[in-house]
């Protein structure tokens, strides 16, 4: 049997295992994904040590987009642009590739399911983490007219943004300073790319009298399914509000593709993560 997993810290959270494991068993494919909670602190051990006990692929969560691409043979050009890694594929020699398929997860879930075309669109972001990197980069290749960025780790986000304005000069490209500053010169669309919004006491990282109806608000949050921003663009009327489900399951879909050569099945996958909202 083939072993998959997820890595992060935490992970317990994760629909990711009941989505995999249902398109390995829609194709007859003997495999099993699993869950492993590995701390910052422990990581390069802990990979190692599942590189040895014979995982095929992973995935990669918060914290560790950024910090497992020391620690792989290579990684492809879209997550060197990037600058963080989402998905990993071994080979039969142990060897690692890094990919990132999160910004391409969104980017087909805008278009196919929220029906939202970035290009010539304000986007405001809130984060400049590892799932930041990605979104923010989709969204300049696919020709937004800006984003605004926040973080409250400023050289995380200067660096971002230093990054962004090197390779998109033609979009404007512009670190905020204050979280309320994302959504005064009404952006198109609105991004919680942070893990703001996991446990109920999380405060709202912005002010929702900002929140206007045309907005759409897109919070990668997906459990729970409904965070405090997201509650709040519902109150305020907001244009369109979604959670990060869509972007999980495609993101998903396209990491399968890498791992096994084999196009995933999309509808079966998606299937059992409503089965694991339903079950919350």
């Amino acid at each position: 049997m083939k072993r998959y997993g997820l890595i992060g810290f935490p992970v317990k959270h994760s629909y990711s295992a009941a989505m995999h494991n249902a398109a390995f068993k829609e194709l007859g494919i003997d495999a099993r994904y699993e869950l492993f909670e590995l701390s910052p602190e422990k990581l390069k051990d802990e990979f190692q040590q599942l590189l040895e006990d014979g995982l095929c692929g992973f995935n990669v969560t918060i914290p560790h987009k950024e910090a497992i691409i020391k620690l792989l043979g290579r990684i492809d050009r879209e997550a060197e642009l990037i600058g963080a890694v989402n998905t990993i594929k071994v080979d039969e020699k142990k060897a690692t590739k890094g990919f990132n398929t999160d910004g391409l997860g969104f980017i087909k879930h805008l278009a196919e399911i929220v029906g939202f075309n970035p290009q010539g669109k304000k986007i405001a972001i809130l984060g400049a983490g590892g799932v930041a990197k990605a979104v923010s980069t989709q969204l300049a290749k696919n020709k937004v007219k800006g984003i605004l960025l926040f973080d409250v780790d400023r050289e995380k986000a200067k660096g971002l943004v230093y990054k962004l304005v090197r390779n998109f000069p033609e979009t404007d490209i512009r670190l905020i300073a204050e979280a309320n500053a994302l959504l005064q010169d009404k952006p198109d669309l609105l991004i919680n790319a942070t893990p703001v919004g996991m446990h109920k006491e999380d405060a709202l990282a912005i002010d929702p009298g900002q929140l206007h109806p045309k907005l759409i608000v897109y919070d990668l949050i997906y459990n729970p399914a409904e965070t405090p921003l997201l509650r709040e663009a519902k109150r305020k009327g907001c244009a369109g509000i979604f959670n990060g489900l869509g972007m999980l399951l495609y993101q998903g879909a396209l990491a399968f593709k890498i791992w096994l050569d084999v196009e995933a099945p999309v509808e079966v996958m998606e299937e059992a993560l409503r089965e694991m909202i339903t079950r919350e």
